[in-house]
């Protein structure tokens, strides 16, 4: 018993010592020496150190020289030889630190932990904060700076988030509280007022608020800013779109977010602002649909007067007329090229929409996806490679499709201090899955071989005689997985893809042969055999022969690729280009340019386009043609997001939710605000 007691205080003290120290290393205290680094302690709370440079607290971990000394080299490197007596200066600012800018952290951590609350209380995703409610708030958050002063602005009497011209006394939005556009005010309509010094504005600045009753007189004009009020009504909406969610996380999230923010760390009355945001499900989705449309006049615009290419795919989607084209007088002739899927449909010999498409277009490029085609190659294995793959997924299932496998097995894992303690399924929608699946299968092969020999032994028996296959196809899969991934990374162009293809195909030449009789797998698991696994790939070649005999046979013009690189006579360039190439070869502007930009961004240059317009419009079809499917399949995936189990009926065809969320075009949201009139029963 004693023994126990005397255990008993001595972990508690050796606890005890543990919290001090916990307690020791979250307690930093302010030292007079960080001044020198441009820190001081914040106003708010004192543990925490704020850089007097750009006024931006930090938390207490940051209270050391080391990160004081990094944040002023790498954020203020023009003030890093500044001596302590420029600091002890800028402290005189503590009066104006304190005044707008002061941020209550009680009442920070109080509004986090509310809204964080009621995002549980509507089963929400936790990225609603972030994603949508800091949006939602930084919409009304900029605050008056003292600088703002040498431009002419002072914080309106009204409301002291809308700044207010000294010189004409115009009051603008709170959009308005940026420099740039207080410098653009006073150069456009004040022009001879520019070059005023401080001290001027300064005593204009007091005449104003010395002037009887007029403080009282634009107190009158209400406090409520209408069209800023519209605006962050419409961006909200948008950002609702943009995430896939519900229209009624505008009243349910938003608003008491905004709410709780304004009175709890603002310390403001919030009832004048919150009544008079429209932000109802009703208002969310008519500001939705009005951007939709906007953001379409401005997409048929583009199309009409532009080349372009498409994408198009066939859908098991009841709304899939949301993702075709109507009318809207866009010249066929403007496209140059369209990518589909293997379905009759598309690539019909009669019927078929490209073949429909040429008739009228002969010269537009139809591409058939690649990746669908590349697909389908990794489908088509030898059959000792079907086979070992059978066994594969029949032992994960043995594993994994059982709940007192899985656990026994992930005890294995950890036994035997495996980097992973569960396989992978997968699945044939998802292609990436089968290569992780099996790579999975790989790092845990001898665990695996373990636990089936006392689980199922035929199984153990099989695995153990596919080891060669299970290696080389968990290499070939890895393989296929990094070009699939690569395919379709943004702005890819066909150009690059086949590039891509055709470094596969040289790969597969040597893949059996470098890699897996020699170097590859061999030290683990290769062993001599009657597998013949170096066979394994001719079938695979064969394949991949026929299906990508268009882009194998397509032939890119080498200046098209390296435009300065190559000489006019040397080069088998048509000789209505060569005038151009001549030119541009000597455009040292144009040679910079390529330099810095992207094949694509280089040709479609507003410049080029301009200078050299034949190269530009010969080099278009091999830059806008689409070799994938990939922004169609994201479009797929996105109306899975918006379709979820709760909003399942909504029609898409009619709304403007899967539009904005597509689209990379930005909606004119000013006209749009400016066009309606606030109402304050919303």
């Amino acid at each position: 018993m004693t023994a126990s007691v005397a255990a008993l205080y001595f972990w508690t003290f050796l606890l005890s010592i543990m919290v001090s120290a916990d307690a020791k290393k979250k307690c930093r205290q302010y030292s007079q020496e960080y001044l020198k680094f441009g820190f001081i302690p914040s106003f708010s709370n004192e543990s925490m150190p704020m850089c007097l440079l750009c006024r931006k607290v930090f938390t207490n971990d940051a209270m050391k020289p080391s990160k004081m000394k990094d944040h002023l080299e790498r954020v203020h490197p023009d003030k890093k030889n500044k001596d302590v007596e420029f600091f002890k200066k800028s402290i005189q600012l503590k009066s104006f630190f304190k005044a707008p800018g002061t941020v209550d952290c009680e009442g920070v951590l109080k509004a986090s932990y509310t809204i964080s609350l009621n995002i549980a209380k509507k089963a929400q995703s936790y990225s609603i904060g972030e994603e949508i409610v800091i949006p939602a708030i930084k919409e009304k958050c900029r605050q008056y700076s003292q600088g703002y002063l040498k431009f002419g602005f002072i914080p309106s009497f009204s409301n002291e988030t809308m700044p207010m011209c000294l010189l004409c006394q115009k009051v603008f939005t709170n959009d308005a509280m940026k420099p740039s556009k207080m410098n653009d005010h006073l150069e456009r309509v004040h022009p001879d007022k520019k070059n005023k010094d401080i001290e001027f504005l300064k005593v204009l600045k007091e005449k104003i608020r010395n002037q009887p009753n007029l403080k009282s007189f634009f107190k009158a004009l209400g406090t409520v800013d209408c069209e800023g009020v519209l605006k962050a009504s419409y961006t909200i909406s948008l950002n609702i779109a943009k995430k896939a969610q519900s229209y009624y996380i505008g009243e349910e999230i938003v608003i008491p977010a905004i709410k709780e923010v304004i009175e709890t760390v603002m310390k403001k009355d919030s009832e004048p602002v919150l009544k008079c945001i429209p932000l109802s499900a009703k208002t969310v989705q008519r500001c939705i649909d009005e951007m939709a449309s906007d953001v379409e006049k401005i997409l048929v615009s583009e199309l009409q007067h532009s080349k372009f290419s498409i994408q198009l795919d066939e859908s098991a989607f009841g709304c899939s007329n949301v993702l075709m084209a109507y009318e809207h007088n866009v010249p066929l002739r403007n496209i140059t090229a369209v990518a589909t899927d293997g379905a009759p449909a598309m690539v019909g010999r009669y019927t078929g929409f490209a073949t429909l498409l040429k008739e009228t277009v002969p010269d537009v490029r139809a591409v058939h996806c690649v990746l669908h085609r590349h697909h389908l190659v990794a489908k088509n294995l030898s059959g000792e490679l079907h086979a070992a793959l059978k066994v594969c997924i029949k032992a994960v299932n043995k594993i994994k499709g059982q709940p007192l496998n899985s656990r026994l097995f992930a005890t294995l894992c950890e036994k035997n201090d495996e980097t992973f303690n569960q396989l992978l399924f997968h699945t044939e929608v998802r292609w990436l899955s089968r290569g992780d699946c099996l790579q999975r299968l790989v790092d845990l092969y001898h665990s695996t071989v373990e636990f089936l020999a006392d689980v199922d032994q035929t199984l153990c028996e099989e695995m153990k005689k596919c080891g060669n296959h299970l290696f080389c196809l968990a290499d070939l899969y890895s393989k296929f997985n990094e070009i699939q991934k690569r395919l379709q990374e943004k702005d890819v162009t066909i150009i690059q893809a086949r590039t891509l293809l055709i470094g596969f195909q040289a790969y597969l030449n040597r893949f059996w042969h470098d890699e897996i009789l020699k170097t590859g797998r061999k030290s683990r698991c290769f062993r001599p055999g009657p597998g013949n696994i170096h066979q394994s790939p001719e079938k695979l070649e064969e394949d991949f022969k026929i299906r990508f005999e268009d882009l194998e046979s397509m032939t890119v013009p080498d200046w098209i690729i390296a435009p300065f690189d190559i000489e006019t006579g040397n080069a088998n360039i048509e000789f209505s280009l060569q005038k151009e190439h001549v030119e541009m070869s000597a455009d040292l502007e144009a040679k910079l340019l390529f330099k810095h930009k992207s094949l694509s961004e280089f040709w479609s240059n507003v410049n080029i386009t301009n200078k050299y317009p034949k190269l530009s419009a010969a080099a278009q079809p091999f830059l806008l043609a689409f070799p994938s499917l990939s922004m169609v399949e994201a479009g797929f995936s996105h109306i899975n997001a918006i379709l979820s189990k709760q909003r399942n009926r909504l029609d898409l065809e009619m709304l403007g939710d899967l539009r904005l969320k597509l689209t990379n075009f930005q909606s004119n949201i000013n006209a749009l605000a400016a066009a309606h009139q606030t109402h304050l029963s919303h």
